[in-house]
């Protein structure tokens, strides 16, 4: 800011001595300066004191670096209206059509963001983004061809930047041509210097998709690059877990809680669904939390007829807070009548008013 105000004092302590169009240009290098600089804010202060009216102002370059301000302000409308009255006053910069097509593209405007891109000329040779963006372009406007054929293009001018290899696998599995969408999936994870969540992408995109064996391929060969990595290990459970297949789920996670102590109380969840009861009560011992722990472990005591164990809960389930929890309430009543204790049961039966577990109330006779 400092810098700014020294720079305006000079040039209002020299203005006797310059000429109208000198200093005018002198407000436009200090523009566009700024707008090089980043600082986008300062430079639009800077314009406000260019007069449009002055006979030899260059129109060309105030546009431009207005348009330019604007954009890297986030302000697209005006952006795009500047920058299409720097093209009209006669800027013939190529990259102009690139500042413009990124205008569009962020008011969603598809169509002109494709003509200007198209209006660049050779600069689509030079910068990977107009290619990319031309491409989403079309397949947001379900111009699927045109949108695959950009890519490929890109993939031509630019062959080691795999941006354009990543988009094909995405749009393959969005079109539901799954084996293409794996095949180009195995080659962009061969190719690039992928990360742990380009993996994770694409195989939770063919999961998603129900495209289960190929999830499972490209997740397992992720396990073996990153074996710490838990998230790719929670995708690979899931792929499972939809297939039905609960208890190699719950064995990934227990894999995974290894790495992540927070995957505990799933793994452990998963065993009790798998029908693992006591492995599953091994694994909510480590659990944390008191109150999931607490939750876990009455479930699993409950499918496991330890009726005991969960009447010598009562005090554990006050203290944590979740015996106000109506559906807590009737697991220990039920605890409490399966073990004869019935004053106990009146005692904690009494409160409930859901009437959803009301209607279990019948299942126990006192």
């Amino acid at each position: 800011m400092v810098m700014v105000f020294v720079l305006f004092f000079v040039c209002s302590a020299n203005a006797e001595k310059q000429s109208e169009p000198e200093l005018e240009a002198d407000f436009l290098t200090l523009a566009a300066t700024l707008v090089k600089d980043g600082h986008n804010e300062r430079a639009l202060m800077a314009l406000q004191n260019v007069d449009l009216e002055q006979e030899d102002i260059d129109l060309i370059r105030y546009y431009t670096v207005l348009g330019l301000a604007q954009l890297g302000l986030n302000d697209l409308a005006n952006a795009k209206v500047s920058l299409g009255e720097a093209i009209r006053q006669g800027q013939t910069e190529p990259v102009i059509f690139l500042y413009l097509s990124q205008a569009h593209y962020g008011l969603e405007e598809y169509q002109e963001t494709i003509t200007a891109i198209e209006l660049s000329g050779e600069a689509i040779k030079t910068y990977p983004a107009l290619l990319e963006m031309k491409a989403q372009s079309h397949w947001l406007l379900q111009q699927y061809s045109h949108a695959w054929q950009a890519l490929l293009l890109g993939k031509r001018y630019f062959p080691d930047d795999h941006r354009f290899l990543r988009r094909q696998v995405f749009y393959a599995i969005e079109r539901e041509l799954y084996r293409l969408g794996a095949e180009l999936g195995r080659e962009y994870l061969k190719q690039s210097k992928a990360r742990p969540e380009d993996y994770v992408a694409i195989g939770n995109a063919l999961r998603i998709s129900r495209q289960f064996d190929e999830a499972a391929s490209i997740l397992e060969i992720a396990r073996l690059h990153y074996p710490t990595h838990s998230i790719i290990a929670k995708v690979l459970a899931h792929n499972y877990l939809d297939q039905g297949m609960v208890n190699s789920a719950a064995a990934i996670m227990e894999q995974a809680a290894a790495y992540d102590a927070t995957f505990i109380n799933e793994a452990a969840e998963l065993y009790r669904r798998a029908g693992r009861l006591y492995r599953a009560l091994a694994l909510n011992a480590r659990i944390a939390d008191s109150a999931v722990k607490l939750k876990q472990r009455m479930a699993i005591l409950l499918g496991l007829k330890q009726y005991e164990k969960i009447v010598g809960m009562e005090a554990a389930l006050f203290r944590s807070g979740i015996l106000n929890e109506q559906h807590i309430r009737y697991a220990l009543a039920y605890a409490a009548f399966a073990t004869g204790n019935f004053s106990l049961t009146r005692r904690h039966l009494e409160p409930i008013k859901d009437p959803e577990l009301f209607k279990r109330l019948s299942l126990i006779h006192i």
